[in-house]
């Protein structure tokens, strides 16, 4: 039998430890689905596609400064994990808790911030982003099969604003070269998603 290409360490299980404390309350959009589903789900997704366990471990905490604290949040996670970890982190959070005064700008003004930012990031952290968007996009695909068009309400953009974010995810991705078991899932979902909006 071959031998796995990544055996996690007790640190792994000490950040699943961690995310679960911190995300405890918290519920996917829209739902009452514990938020670790979603998180367990992206580190699952990046240990498949062959990443290591600092990725793997960015995965159980790309939104825990977004969502859990911001920028002393991320002060923790430097201590407890690591710099390479936070820096994935941060460069997977579409904004912070304290940004500029408690200001949330609009969703599209938010997401191509962002995606200007993965654009230059390094391939190690697009590779988790990815993964987050391959979960998300899954997500929305069978709630758009379930429940039709209405599960858009629960977003703050439009269908075409998020099915453009998407595709963008996707062309960065693949401008990386993100392994293509993260890549290949999301076109398919994105393309589920446009089907299932526009027929």
């Amino acid at each position: 039998m071959a031998r796995p290409h990544l055996v996690l360490s007790d640190r792994y299980f000490e950040a699943v430890r961690y995310t679960s404390r911190a995300h405890a309350n918290q519920t996917r959009k829209g739902g009452n689905i514990s938020y670790m589903s979603h998180l367990l789900g992206v580190s699952s997704l990046i240990i498949e596609a062959g990443g290591d366990e600092d990725q793997a471990i960015a995965g159980l905490l790309h939104d825990v400064v977004e969502d859990q604290g911001g920028l002393w949040r991320l002060a923790e996670v430097r201590t407890v994990f690591g710099d390479r970890v936070a820096d994935i982190v941060l460069g997977c959070s579409d904004s912070l808790d304290d940004d500029e005064d408690g200001f949330w700008p609009i969703y599209w003004e938010r997401k191509q911030r962002y995606l200007d930012r993965l654009e230059t990031e390094p391939a190690e952290l697009v590779m988790v982003s990815i993964a987050d968007k391959v979960h998300n996009s899954r997500a929305l695909v069978t709630d758009l099969q379930a429940y039709g068009i209405e599960v858009f309400n629960k977003f703050h953009g439009s269908p075409r604003e998020i099915i453009h974010y998407y595709r963008e995810c996707f062309r960065i991705g693949v401008k990386a070269e993100v392994s293509h078991v993260l890549t290949v899932p999301l076109a398919t979902a994105i393309r589920d998603i446009e089907f299932l909006v526009y027929g």
